[in-house]
């Protein structure tokens, strides 16, 4: 099972989700707010545009939409960051 990358951008996090149809709907500051209608109703989140995301960010971001396409966190992990 793959990590959690530790050196993830907010733009790069915001590109691989669009594999789950995420877009950036608005950017306000240092924030991305990235929208999806992947499993029939609409999902909002939030994500820092910063240079390295924090771990502990990323993880609570990570399992937020985890919940949303009712999978674990980990396959999530896997399906995005697995080689």
């Amino acid at each position: 099972m793959p990590k959690i990358p530790r050196d993830i951008s907010g733009r790069e996090l915001a590109r691989v989700l669009s594999k789950y149809g995420y877009t950036i709907s608005r950017e306000t500051g240092s924030h991305l707010r990235l929208t999806s209608n992947f499993m029939g109703h609409t999902h909002n989140i939030t994500i820092p545009d910063h240079h390295t995301i924090k771990i502990g960010t990323l993880n609570n971001i990570l399992k937020d939409i985890a919940e949303y396409l009712r999978i674990s966190k980990e396959q999530l992990i896997d399906k995005l960051f697995g080689k």
